[in-house]
């Protein structure tokens, strides 16, 4: 079902979390649930996938992730502040260990000079207060494609923070 490369970082992924005891949430916008669809493809999965949030809309970022409305309105859905806030609302609202966020623009349209189709901000966080970024810059891909390589950047993302004391 998944590419290659995908299916093996899922399965990495919940190989890893498993032999660590941890437990993982993902809160998802313009992926719209994909990360959370390719680790749960993985048998065993189910051991440690608390839950994923999908939060395409600004109010459900608000309501099911806490994120502030001002960081919103200042800072817009798509920024560093953003996924930063949706990831630390996925650690405090379910039982998940370690969790990653992504936030962006697939396209074909909702760009700008200053956000860009194919501009990604993710984010991946653990209990500790660990908190790693990455802004991606996929360019005007295709929207397929910019999601893909959003799911492949962010299981990425979340196995470096998994794999943290």
């Amino acid at each position: 079902m998944w590419p290659a490369d995908i299916e093996r970082a899922a399965r990495a992924i919940i190989t890893d979390v498993t032999a660590r005891g941890l437990k993982i949430a993902t809160a998802e916008s313009c992926t719209g649930g994909l990360i959370a669809a390719a680790l749960t493809e993985i048998a065993g999965s189910s051991a440690v996938v608390d839950r994923g949030f999908v939060t395409y809309s600004n109010e459900a970022k608000i309501d099911m992730l806490g994120v502030d409305a001002a960081t919103l309105a200042v800072h817009g859905a798509v920024s560093y502040e953003t996924a930063a806030a949706m990831v630390r609302g996925a650690i405090a609202r379910s039982g998940a260990h370690v969790a990653v966020a992504v936030t962006g623009i697939a396209g074909p349209s909702g760009g700008s000079a200053e956000k860009p189709v194919g501009l990604v901000h993710l984010a991946a966080a653990g209990r500790s207060g660990n908190l790693l970024h990455r802004e991606m810059r996929y360019g005007d891909i295709g929207r397929d494609a910019v999601r893909l390589a959003t799911v492949k950047t962010a299981l990425d993302l979340l196995r470096e923070i998994a794999q943290e004391p």
